[in-house]
């Protein structure tokens, strides 16, 4: 009995129980000129919010025009990750966790514009947004894809990503660009 309890207790020891749901989200500090703005609602005097407004606001266009602050909506986040669909990259937190109630990006669909081969024979996927993919499988496509076809990339399991094409059924690909 207690080398059943000792085999266990090692077992849980190599693999750590973690709650996903648990993990507090890690909230990015906004940048101090947005901050500056903001705090001029404090002011209680008309005029020298109205200054405190004109003078931040000033420095905030500067900013921008130095490209030293980026201002994007919720829209263009989500353009951006569509973009980035299949790239492997670190979390850098410029494009933020997905929020409550939005969707995790599971598939994308697109349009080919250009079709080749790879090192191993298999097809290379060009579509339209420039997006660049790879068949890493040697399931062949019954109908050859060609530009104008229409083609959806869905997340697989384990990191691996499949692509129909025009319908059929679907090859593992992987994102080169």
């Amino acid at each position: 009995m207690n080398r059943k309890l000792l085999a266990l207790g090692a077992l849980a020891a190599l693999f750590p129980v973690t709650s996903v749901a648990a993990k507090p989200q890690k909230q990015q500090a906004r940048p101090e000129l947005f901050e500056a703005v903001v705090r001029c609602r404090g002011v209680s005097e008309s005029a020298a919010r109205l200054k405190c407004f004109d003078d931040t606001t000033a420095m905030l266009q500067q900013a921008a025009d130095r490209r030293d602050l980026v201002v994007v909506d919720k829209t263009q986040v989500r353009e951006a990750r569509k973009s980035l669909f299949g790239l492997t990259m670190p979390d850098l937190g410029l494009f933020g966790g997905n929020d409550e109630g939005e969707e995790e990006l599971k598939q994308i669909e697109g349009v080919l514009t250009n079709v080749g081969s790879n090192r191993d024979g298999y097809y290379t996927f060009l579509l339209a947004d420039g997006a660049r993919w790879s068949q890493i499988d040697g399931k062949p496509i019954a109908v050859a894809p060609k530009a104008g076809h229409k083609v959806v990339v869905k997340r697989g399991s384990l990191g691996s990503y499949m692509m129909s094409v025009a319908g059929q059924p679907g090859v593992k690909v992987q994102r080169v660009n």
